[in-house]
């Protein structure tokens, strides 16, 4: 496929809910979604790193976007949620949990429907942000989850899983 054919094509997003501000991840790096459940705290960890839980056996860091985000802690409500992404860490795929107050739906947005991030006004670090979508007249900001942990915070994380 030629780059001008990849360009043109739409991609779909989960688009959810952090506070009063809407967010969207690509639905490829999706895995999931699960009821808010039990997490297990782990002590020496950031605070954004909410704990773990227990995915079929496997053990899944949850982290707080909000968190993360310089927002405050994301409260329990009934429907927060648990977003299970996969991310690229150094060269391997690391599957970890983050909380939402809310999923709202899958969108298909096209190209020309994404704008660059704002460079001022937004309390957001600007390279987790891919681009600004715009859906039915909300914008929202779609994010490169593979950016927004990286480094450090996910080392601690997976040496303390």
């Amino acid at each position: 496929m030629s780059t001008t054919e990849s360009a043109a094509a739409s991609t779909q997003y989960l688009t959810f809910k952090l506070g009063d501000e809407i967010f969207a991840l690509d639905v490829a790096e999706v895995r999931e979604i699960l009821d808010f459940t039990t997490v297990t705290k782990v002590p020496r960890t950031p605070p954004f790193m909410r704990g773990v839980i227990n995915l079929r056996g496997s053990v899944v860091p949850v982290m707080d976007l909000r968190l993360k985000f310089g927002m405050s802690a994301t409260e329990q409500t009934v429907n927060s949620c648990i977003i299970v992404v996969e991310l690229e860490l150094e060269g391997d795929q690391v599957v970890i949990g983050v909380l939402a107050d809310a999923v709202q739906e899958v969108i298909d947005l096209e190209p020309e429907q994404i704008e660059p991030a704002p460079k001022i006004g937004t309390k957001l670090n600007m390279e987790f942000i891919l681009g600004m979508g715009k859906h039915n007249g909300t914008f929202m900001m779609i994010l490169d989850i593979d950016k927004i942990f990286q480094g450090s915070d996910l080392e601690v994380e997976q040496s303390a899983a």
